[in-house]
């Protein structure tokens, strides 16, 4: 399984919660982030580096989600690929291997980065969060999954004025992932057909 696909195939999830903090600023803007926030637009770059700090991959692309559970990531050249959800569905398009992977949301969602994102209730059900700490005027929040079996030892959100700023993971092998988004839209209007996906024509599509 690609990088990407653990990231946002494990897809979608929540928002309110109770969690006793320490510190007030890294819980408010997660707070404030899953309340307020019903829809997000935003460009990211992301880097993947081993446990060595060698860099293993870098793209660029476009992030947009609309709750409850709705998202899509584009993955730009040359880690070209499309990952989808409708609320129901979960389709992972590649272009290069000209395969699309389809799955039911359920099996989708749960202890990821994707889930931190886009659902909506229950966050606590599947992450412990904390405050973590302050760093380059970001707000740092630790979101580690209750699933032992999510992929991923630890996951931070960083949050400035109450929007997403960045995200670093690190998985079960080691390897660390580091999101950043740019001109961050909060509660744009989108379209459906963005969370829409047609397989193209001659493009294998198998489900898992």
């Amino acid at each position: 399984m690609t990088t990407i696909k653990k990231i946002i195939s494990f897809a979608l999830l929540p928002l309110l919660f109770s969690v006793q903090s320490v510190y007030a600023d890294g819980m408010s803007n997660v707070k404030a982030f899953y309340e307020q926030t019903k829809s997000v637009r935003a460009n990211f770059h992301q880097v993947v580096t081993d446990r060595q700090g060698r860099k293993i991959q870098e793209v660029d692309g476009e992030m947009q989600l609309k709750r409850p559970n709705k998202f899509r990531w584009d993955y730009n050249k040359p880690y070209e690929q499309q990952i989808i959800s409708d609320g129901r569905q979960v389709w992972l398009y590649d272009t290069d291997l000209a395969q699309v992977t389809v799955s039911t949301l359920d099996k989708s969602i749960g202890s990821s980065p994707a889930a931190l994102l886009a659902g909506d209730a229950n966050i606590d059900k599947s992450f412990k969060l904390t405050n973590a700490y302050r760093k380059d005027a970001l707000e740092w929040v630790s979101a580690n999954p209750i699933d032992k079996e999510s992929g991923f030892e630890k996951i931070l959100m960083g949050f400035k004025d109450n929007k997403i700023q960045e995200l670093s993971l690190i998985d079960s092998f080691g390897h660390t992932t580091k999101i950043v988004f740019s001109e961050v839209e909060v509660n744009p209007t989108l379209e459906e057909k963005n969370f829409l996906f047609k397989p193209p024509k001659g493009v294998d599509v198998v489900g898992e």
